[in-house]
């Protein structure tokens, strides 16, 4: 079988079929006979404010952020299944930034269609070829770039040289000298540049990043945690290397590793070893990996067990401390996230929308002039965590990461 791609097209992505966690892990709560003091009033503020918690993630009204009662325009690069089914309906519900253009391999057709959906002007409808036109258009702020991996560098650096603000979406790159590049092109450009991380905006993984912020876990930490979902049998951009830049680890893999850093209070691993299972269905995966299980160790002697596949499901993210201990589950999904802090199932939310959040929450860093929540030395990180996995798997050695 082979497949040909029009790099200055439509590349479909396939994120809508995902499976929330068919596989979980026995929760073992950790000890909780600690005199820790501040850890109880840790805990009565998850168990009675987890509903609001991120709910009100911004403590002035967006009015008061707006200069002219303008929202900051964003434009979509690539309008394939994540920014149909997320982004774009996501960009009806912020507060700070609005949709008000596309780039598109189809400028005629799917994106004049967007235009009319999304009311804002034919003249902000690109190509990939025509997107450095933008320097010129007052109506858009910032660019997202929501194709494969592999063009990831392509879409930056074209929104940087349009002196427009850049979010890139999850992997930021297929390498680390592609990371380096970005930021440095974003640096001279004097524009900021963003991870479309929705993640650490969720009101439950908040909860996560504050016991790392609290010290309320005990040491050491022992967490494990995976994100998979069966592909189907036809063969897309995910299982092109150049495009991807890997397999599922690329994909959903990072997800964990960054509830692993949430977890970690941002501290990096200094050991990391994996290992890639047989393929079921070689044909497939020809280029890239399958079902591959990654060890991250901290000098601590906390430790993550990670998985990522496209053979199984799997939804879940479980940390747990000699003092205290979460488990999620579904952990990654769009909605309808689920959260047990020492046992203790905290109030479901509802209508909480990730993408809205995520990025208003870019939007009030450019207002505010401040760093951004998911900054690009972050995507960085994860690069480099997800290059020591493959280099770890293919050698069958341990490799301690360079950051």
């Amino acid at each position: 079988m082979s497949a040909t791609f029009n790099i200055s097209g439509e590349v479909q992505t396939w994120f809508d079929g995902l499976r929330e966690g068919e596989v979980w892990f026995d929760f073992v709560m950790a000890s909780t006979q600690s005199s820790y003091h501040s850890r109880r009033q840790f805990l009565t503020v998850s168990a009675l404010g987890a509903a609001s918690l991120g709910l009100g993630l911004r403590a002035e009204p967006a009015a008061s952020l707006l200069p002219h009662g303008r929202k900051l325009g964003v434009a979509l690069v690539g309008l394939g299944g994540y920014s149909r089914g997320q982004l774009g309906p996501a960009l009806r519900e912020t507060e700070l930034c609005e949709l008000r253009g596309v780039v598109t391999g189809d400028p005629e057709g799917k994106g004049k269609r967007w235009a009319r959906d999304y009311g804002f002007s034919e003249k902000s409808v690109y190509s990939y070829d025509t997107m450095h036109q933008m320097i010129d258009d007052p109506n858009i702020d910032i660019v997202y770039s929501v194709t494969p991996p592999g063009l990831h560098l392509r879409d930056v650096l074209a929104g940087a040289a349009a002196g427009k603000h850049v979010i890139c979406e999850k992997p930021m790159a297929v390498s680390v000298a592609e990371c380096d590049e970005m930021i440095a092109a974003c640096d001279a450009a004097g524009v900021r540049l963003s991870m479309g991380y929705r993640l650490h905006f969720h009101p439950y993984h908040l909860r996560v990043k504050d016991a790392a912020a609290e010290d309320a876990w005990g040491s050491p930490l022992k967490m494990t945690g995976g994100f998979a979902y069966r592909l189907g049998d036809q063969w897309t951009w995910r299982q092109d290397k150049a495009l991807g830049g890997g397999g599922q680890l690329m994909n959903v893999g990072v997800y964990v590793i960054q509830s692993a850093f949430m977890a970690m209070g941002g501290q990096h691993p200094v050991e990391i070893s994996a290992y890639e299972e047989p393929k079921s269905r070689p044909e497939l995966f020809r280029e890239v990996e399958d079902t591959i299980r990654f060890n991250l160790t901290w000098e601590d002697g906390s430790t993550l067990a990670g998985v990522s596949s496209g053979d199984f499901g799997q939804n879940d993210f479980i940390a747990s401390g000699t003092e205290h201990g979460v488990k999620l589950g579904p952990a990654y999904s769009y909605r309808g996230l689920r959260m047990w802090e020492n046992g203790e199932a905290l109030t479901p939310i509802s209508g909480f929308n990730q993408q809205a959040h995520q990025m208003d929450g870019f939007a009030e860093a450019i207002l505010k002039d401040e760093p951004s929540v998911v900054p690009p030395e972050m995507g960085r990180r994860d690069i480099v965590v997800t290059s020591a996995i493959y280099q770890s798997a293919a050698a069958g050695t341990p490799v301690k990461p360079v950051f």
